[in-house]
């Protein structure tokens, strides 16, 4: 089972890098083929250009973006590590998304119909939040978050196993932290 691991945040000592760290460890441990694609480190340019645009009505993509399509087709499963900054993804991801999961990759015309073209594909995605459980369900914020991102996903035809978000990341005991992190090994486990 092949695993394509996005993870986006820039700092390496942060509590998104520890998930991603747990992450690799479980599917090392499993013997699980994957990759991780940092995008901060990879120094990944989302901005969509007319180029990127010119180059897809040739039927064509930007050789970055054709690298990770490659990647991306090659996988079974992803694997979506990043905080939630705004109510939203890192632009670097969401940049990320409007280049690699482009027109004729990701979805298409089928049949006259706008379709997902990566029914292949399953992910499992966590987040990290500075905002209270309390606040974000009762808000419902959590609810637009998870519909939104999911739902990016789910129009590319990819199936979302688990979205897990972990509440109040910077104002928790280091205790809360690691319980956290066993969640993120149960998970794993669940799924491989």
């Amino acid at each position: 089972m092949k695993t394509t691991i996005l993870y986006a945040h820039p700092n390496p000592k942060s509590f998104n890098h520890a998930i991603k760290e747990i992450v690799e460890e479980k599917l090392k441990e499993k013997n699980i083929e994957f990759i991780t694609r940092d995008l901060y480190s990879m120094n990944f340019q989302p901005v969509l250009k007319a180029e990127d645009f010119i180059a897809i009505k040739n039927g064509d993509y930007l050789p970055d973006v054709k690298q990770e399509q490659e990647i991306i087709r090659n996988s079974d499963i992803l694997i979506v590590i990043h905080p939630i900054w705004w109510y939203s993804m890192p632009a670097i991801l969401k940049g990320y998304i409007d280049r690699v999961f482009s027109y004729g990759f990701a979805y298409g015309e089928v049949d006259g119909q706008i379709k997902g073209l990566l029914t292949d594909k399953k992910v499992i995605i966590f987040n990290t939040l500075g905002e209270s459980k309390e606040i974000c369900e009762g808000s419902g914020i959590c609810q637009c978050i998870k519909k939104t991102i999911d739902g990016t996903y789910e129009f590319c035809g990819i199936e979302v196993l688990e979205h897990k978000f972990f509440f109040s990341v910077p104002y928790v005991s280091d205790k809360e932290r690691k319980e956290m992190l066993k969640e993120t090994e149960e998970i794993i486990n669940k799924y491989f």
